[in-house]
């Protein structure tokens, strides 16, 4: 070997040796080391598992079993598959299943709520158009036919050129006309070719050559020939035949129903091979079992609805040999058949069933004579005494009444369970033999309570009814009367003890039954019995949940339309609990909706002794008086409810009312005195500063507004009665002092921020206004009038700007909240209203405003966001009752202004809408019942009612002047 190749041999010998332990390559060339898997070679390997069980062998270890070793990968419960399943197991398994059915079942009802959710959510974001374009479909229901008429037909509006069919016209040769001409000739003569050959006239111009001449004769007689063999195949295939066609036995009129029926009949291939199968199916059916009266049944009606009817009544006849024991193959038989067949049909019937009712009946209804029907019903009581039905019929075809009580005494003496007929006959009887009936039937059927209800009512009308010569004697009547509560006592007592148990549900249904058929006090007999079963009534047990008990049955009843049933429910309660103020309310709330003004005199008068205290009673009871125009007997019930409740507001107060508006001014501030030294209360100083006012005496109402401010410091309407006062002395700065203080000691106040700001305004300082009504938002930043309030005054700014006039009365005031203005026009105001929403989104007086300020076309969009954010909102539905208004919706408009008065009834602005509204379109007597229900709501609030109704002139008027006049002011 050369020495070169040793020497490059050793050179490359370093490539096949291990690098030092902390070479890195490149490192001199300013390389960073990093290491790999490769670099580090693989990992030791431990000991097999065959090593390791050999050891544990020689250590004497058990082996561990694997828990999966021996499951199977696809199904868990393979382990135990040749196990026996024994019933322990299958309980397992149902338990189990039914716990999975459970958790699955709350699952899905929350995962269907979660789903309606967001699919709600998706259609309120994205309507589909059918929800976009309903309301203008509903517009549709108001076009009338001459809109419908004036629309204009649909034309083409592209604007495009189209292309014109047949625009050319071309010259037609003289030829072609004359040819077409006398293609539609016919001549009726023969020229002389044709007379010498024979031929049939035929069209100009051609000629049928047959060598002999037509002969029109014997076609006429081949025709009647040929339509006389018809006629004989027709007659042939009737009931008698004829050898000639001239005569035949069929029956025209028939003939022509024959073939009406044939019309109607007709029947599609498929319903015809239906028909076909199900004749077949219960042709094996009645050839399987002959004895099925159902299968023979079907089968007659199937051909009945083929129109076999010959093949039915075949059927149904054979139905009944088979079958002769079922009466309801007897009664089809009788139907398929005609009157006089069924007859027939129903007296073999009997023969075989003469001990059902429903074929004695169905004969007696085959007759017309009543002779008949009563001789075929009294042939059925021979058979069947002991059917009620037979004899209820038989005793309604009488006409004479002595003949029907004879039948009734017959057939209790036969069926003395039946409660009908003895009922029945106590009906017929006079009462004195009634009476004798009634205990009879008592003896005979001790579990009816019908029988001793009527026992009741019998009494009852016992003590009304006066004889001929005599006069009603009261003390007998009650004394008659008390014999049907202690009848109907009884009669549950005695049903009780023969296991007869009927709910106190089941006896208020009697009750209100007897009520309905004109027995008041057997009603309230039954009520007084049992009222109190199943319920703690005991003296010692006597409970809440017992009164609330009743109370719900009195309003249910009374919801029902049955009234004596919930007077006679109060009146036991009253009995037992004669001490609760609400179950006194809810009774002459009752006597005030539907009794007479005796009843609800009564009703108060024992009020107000049992509940002395009750100062609602005692007003209520004074109201009445007064408003009957019994003045002095008001002021009795005043002087005892002072009696009784010596330091009530409420009581002073309306014996103050009751003097001022009768004129008695002296006696009233005299009251007021007395109160304010007696009671001493906020409300009674208040009024009496407004009193003073109403007199115009400024200087003493400013002197009791002065004491009341120093007992009352925190008192906001003192601060406000004080400040108007002021204004209408034309006292700016003093009023200005009044409104500062007030909203110093009273920041919450909407009403006085309100106040001051209107003074600024009215004043020429619509800077100061809004800088007050800043300050007010400030404190009271979710108050929607302070909002509202606050866009009217940047309105009013920009319209007073523009130079016309605005009102800067009280009354101009609160019509900028009520009335439809015109849109906003001052971008200042649009910004605030947008603002007032965002801080109030549900708010009806913002909405409403939003509502009226935009343009007439927008108005609709815009009460529908409205709808959204606050549906039930009293003033958003009023205002759209007005769209529809102006609209001339008149029925929308009337029920949507009945929707707002029953959302919130205490709104007089919305009473003043739907009055002027129906002077508009309502007739006298719908205007009557708006007044009518706006007296009985008593509304007090919204802001023109209040400023109408609180103005000076106005004191005394009632509440129906009061509405006149909010009417005449809404514009």
């Amino acid at each position: 070997m050369a020495p070169s190749a040793i020497d490059k041999k050793n050179r490359l010998a370093f490539l096949s040796m291990p690098a030092p332990a902390s070479y890195v390559a490149g490192l001199g060339r300013g390389a960073s080391g990093f290491t790999t898997r490769s670099d580090i070679g693989p990992a030791r390997e431990g000991p097999s598992e065959e090593v390791i069980a050999d050891a544990r062998a020689k250590r004497g270890e058990e082996a561990e079993v694997d828990p999966e070793q021996f499951q199977d990968p696809d199904n868990e419960y393979g382990l135990f598959a040749g196990m026996t399943y024994e019933a322990d197991d299958e309980e397992a398994d149902r338990i189990y299943e039914q716990v999975d059915e459970a958790m699955d079942s709350r699952r899905r009802a929350r995962r269907e709520t979660r789903e309606n959710e967001e699919l709600a959510k998706h259609r309120a974001e994205r309507p589909k158009i059918q929800q976009q374009f309903s309301d203008l479909k509903r517009g549709l229901s108001s076009v009338t036919d001459e809109e419908w008429d004036n629309i204009p037909e649909v034309g083409n509006l592209t604007r495009k050129k189209r292309r014109r069919e047949n625009e050319r016209a071309y010259v037609v040769p003289d030829s072609v006309l004359v040819g077409d001409r006398s293609k539609a000739e016919y001549e009726s003569s023969l020229d002389a070719t044709q007379q010498a050959l024979g031929g049939f006239v035929t069209p100009a111009g051609s000629t049928l050559d047959s060598g002999t001449m037509t002969n029109f004769v014997e076609i006429g007689q081949a025709r009647d020939k040929i339509l006389s063999l018809k006629l004989d195949q027709v007659s042939s295939s009737g009931i008698s035949s004829t050898t000639s066609g001239t005569s035949t036995s069929i029956d025209p009129r028939g003939y022509l129903t024959s073939l009406d029926t044939l019309s109607s009949t007709h029947k599609s291939s498929a319903e015809i091979g239906d028909i076909k199968r199900a004749r077949m199916l219960f042709d094996s059916l009645v050839k399987s079992n002959p004895k099925h009266a159902p299968g023979w049944i079907a089968a007659a009606c199937l051909e009945e609805h083929a129109g076999r009817m010959v093949k039915a009544r075949h059927l149904i006849r054979e139905g009944c040999e088979k079958c002769p024991k079922s009466e309801d193959i007897w009664l089809e038989a009788a139907r398929l058949h005609t009157n006089e067949d069924a007859k027939v049909v129903l007296a073999n019937a009997v023969q075989h069933v003469g001990q059902s009712v429903k074929i004695w009946l169905a004969a007696a209804d085959l007759e017309h004579d009543i002779k008949a029907k009563k001789r075929v019903l009294r042939k059925a009581l021979e058979h069947i005494p002991n059917s009620v039905r037979l004899w209820k019929e038989t005793v309604n075809l009488e006409s004479s009444a002595t003949d029907a009580r004879v039948l009734l005494a017959r057939a209790v003496e036969v069926i003395p369970s039946s409660v009908e007929l003895w009922l029945a006959l106590a009906r017929l009887e006079t009462p004195d033999k009634a009476k004798a009936v009634l205990n009879k039937a008592r003896k005979s059927v001790p579990t009816s309570h019908e029988i001793w209800i009527a026992a009741g009512r019998l009494l009852e009308q016992e003590a009304f009814r006066v004889k001929e010569g005599e006069e009603l004697n009261p003390t007998k009547r009650d004394k008659e009367l008390a014999a049907v509560d202690k009848t109907i006592e009884i009669g549950v007592k005695e049903l009780r003890n023969n296991k007869v148990l009927l709910t106190r549900e089941q006896w208020l249904k009697e009750a209100e039954r007897c009520e309905e058929e004109g027995s008041p006090r057997t009603c309230e007999a039954i009520i007084k019995a049992t009222i109190g079963m199943d319920l703690n009534t005991d003296e010692a047990g006597l409970d809440d949940e017992t009164l609330e008990v009743w109370m719900a049955d009195a309003e249910g009843c009374e919801a029902r339309g049955k009234v004596g049933t919930a007077r006679a429910i109060l009146a036991y309660a009253l009995r037992v609990y004669p001490d609760r103020r609400a179950l006194w309310r809810q009774a002459v709330d009752l006597e005030k909706a539907h009794g007479t003004r005796e009843s609800l005199d009564a009703i108060l008068e024992k009020a107000v002794q049992h509940c002395p205290q009750a100062e609602v009673l005692w007003l209520m009871a004074a109201k009445e008086k007064w408003n009957a125009g019994e003045v002095e007997a008001a002021r009795e019930i005043l002087d005892r409810a002072f009696v009784a409740n010596k330091e009530s507001e409420a009581i002073w107060l309306a014996a103050v009312k009751l003097e001022a508006e009768n004129g008695e001014l002296g006696a009233a501030r005299e009251l007021l005195v007395r109160a304010r030294s007696v009671a001493g209360t906020e409300r009674i100083w208040m009024k009496s500063a407004v009193f003073e006012r109403q007199q115009k005496q400024f200087s003493n109402a400013l002197e009791t507004l002065s004491t009341a401010l120093s007992k009352f410091p925190k008192a906001p309407k003192l601060y406000m009665i004080q400040g108007q006062i002021y204004q209408q002395q034309n006292n700016t700065s003093a009023a200005r002092a009044a409104y500062a203080a007030g909203i110093k000691a009273c920041p919450k106040d909407p009403t006085l921020w309100i106040l001051a700001s209107r003074l600024e305004e009215m004043a020429g300082r619509s800077i100061k206004s809004r800088a007050i009504l800043d300050k007010a938002r400030l404190a009271n930043p979710k108050e929607e009038i302070i909002w509202a309030e606050s866009v009217m005054v940047e309105e009013r700014a920009a319209t007073a700007a523009s130079g016309a006039t605005t009102p800067l009365t009280a009354l101009g005031f609160a019509l900028g909240w009520s009335s439809s203005p015109a849109p906003l026009s001052s971008p200042q105001a649009k910004s605030m209203l947008s603002r007032a929403l965002q801080e109030c989104p549900t708010s009806g007086l913002l909405w409403s405003l939003s509502i009226f300020s935009e343009t007439r076309p927008q108005r609709k969009s815009r009460s529908v966001d409205a709808l959204k954010k606050s549906s039930d909102n009293p003033i958003i539905i009023c205002s759209v009752a007005r769209l529809f208004w102006a609209e001339r919706k008149v029925e929308k408009a009337r029920e949507w202004f009945g929707r707002a008065v029953r959302a919130d009834s205490d709104l007089g602005e919305t009473w003043g809408w739907w009055l002027k509204f129906e002077r508009q379109y309502g007739q006298a007597e719908q205007q009557e019942l708006v007044r009518t229900q706006c007296v009985a709501s008593e509304p007090r609030h919204s802001p023109v009612w209040q400023v109408i109704a609180k103005d000076d002139k106005n004191m005394g008027k009632s509440a129906r002047e009061i509405l006149e006049l909010v009417a005449n002011s809404l514009s």
